[in-house]
């Protein structure tokens, strides 16, 4: 009698699936991967969450490249999530070293999964095959680039140099900034971190957050360097009344609160402000905290005012690499006009001699030096005070006439930075 065998298992699939899954989310569902993550590693051993997370996002970070590995061999695009596998495959075999007959092996075995794909199964065996003996090529490739629909107003806004200069900062990621409490120094010591010129602290390298040296004592909260000026802009002072208008994640809340001024977090999201109340009392830091809609909060009046403004967040690519792909700018314009009515109600919250630092996490002119035209042109007696912008750490060339602007490929050399912009508005 013949006995019946069953094909082997193939090892690693179940977080290549789920990275896989993420891809598909975000390139063919339009969601970003903080919409979707939680839900879809769920599925997964502890320990592969992470795998899958790292699998998603990198290919994310190298999409233009994995198309550019691909493209000789692929007549016509097959359907997205054969393209997706396709990807990952690339992704695994040319910068993750994985060995590619395990490779090969895993993404046709994924393909056969889904019904509606599994007649792909011989070209991703084919494809990938090819691909495996021209692994050397990836790194003659260029820097991956942004898809047109994001690349061409940056190019327009920025020129081609300055924008290859930011995808090359683009694809080598971000590094982990902390804002201090109180002791810059000390933190920097306890996390073997190195003290950048703005007053953040920099932690090379792969690191557990919460396993980090002061995170329970509350010494320190993750901020990106860029992240953290509005704040040491804005220099709020002990005993004033500020406001953060748009509060949520809470680094610059905390950031206010430990100057010892009276703040107010608003934001207007329940969940996100339960993170920013932990976050506060995780660092032994006061602020109320008001759950709100911006644009009707009755508040004030303040001395001071931040608005870090809901905005494309095109100048976090470097940590998002999901949102290129994820959006395609069409809901764009509808923010800008946000933008607009935001910094109208933050002005009216405002005391006659008051501040209001507005910021936005983009790379793109449209929110911020036009958003400073236009709202120089609807207040009369509104002004810029480009002075307060003159801090330690800041050089004097990212501030223009409407403000200061920084960008990925700024210290190119000390790991980069995310793209903001930040002016401080008067009344004279």
């Amino acid at each position: 009698m013949t006995m019946k065998t069953s094909s082997p298992k193939v090892a690693g699939l179940d977080p290549r699936r789920v990275a896989l899954a993420l891809l598909d989310a975000v390139t063919i569902e339009k969601r970003l991967l903080s919409e979707v993550l939680t839900k879809k590693t769920a599925v997964l051993a502890f320990e592969d969450r992470a795998r899958a997370q790292r699998l998603a996002t990198e290919c994310l970070r190298f999409m233009d490249r994995c198309d550019r590995m691909l493209g000789p061999y692929l007549s016509t695009l097959p359907a997205p999530h054969v393209m997706n596998a396709l990807r990952l495959g690339v992704y695994e075999m040319c910068a993750a070293g994985e060995a590619s007959h395990g490779v090969v092996n895993a993404y046709v075995s994924l393909v056969k999964e889904n019904a509606t794909a599994a007649h792909f199964k011989g070209l991703v065996n084919a494809v990938l095959r090819r691909v495996s003996g021209e692994v050397a090529k990836w790194e003659t490739l260029p820097a991956p680039m942004m898809p047109k629909w994001l690349r061409k107003p940056l190019i327009a806004d920025f020129g081609k140099a300055t924008v290859a200069a930011i995808e090359v900062a683009q694809a080598k990621g971000a590094p982990l900034d902390l804002s201090a409490k109180a002791d810059v120094s000390a933190v920097a010591s306890a996390t073997h971190g190195t003290v950048l010129p703005t007053g953040s602290v920099r932690v090379d390298g792969a690191v557990q957050v919460t396993k980090l040296a002061g995170f329970d004592a509350g010494d320190w909260w993750v901020q990106d360097a860029a992240a953290a000026l509005p704040a040491r802009v804005l220099a709020a002072q002990v005993g004033e009344h500020v406001l953060d208008m748009c509060a949520a994640p809470g680094g610059k809340t905390m950031q206010i609160a430990a100057t010892g001024a009276d703040v107010t977090a608003l934001d207007i999201s329940e969940i996100r402000m339960r993170r920013v109340s932990e976050n506060l009392a995780r660092c032994g830091l006061s602020a109320q905290v008001v759950v709100g809609d911006a644009l009707e909060y009755e508040g004030g009046p303040f001395d001071a005012i931040l608005l870090d403004a809901p905005c494309t967040a095109t100048g976090t690519i470097r940590r998002h690499p999901d949102l290129p792909y994820a959006k395609d700018g069409s809901d764009f314009p509808s923010l800008f006009e946000l933008q607009e009515h935001m910094i109208d109600r933050a002005l009216a919250l405002l005391k006659p001699s008051g501040r209001l630092v507005y910021c936005t996490c983009s790379l793109l002119i449209d929110e911020g030096e036009e958003q400073v035209r236009d709202a120089l042109a609807r207040h009369a007696g509104l002004t810029v005070d480009l002075e307060a912008l003159q801090i330690e750490g800041v050089d004097p060339e990212w501030i223009g006439p409407e403000g200061l602007r920084t960008r990925p490929d700024f210290w190119a050399d000390r790991g980069g930075m995310d793209g903001f912009f930040i002016t401080v508005f008067r009344h004279t």
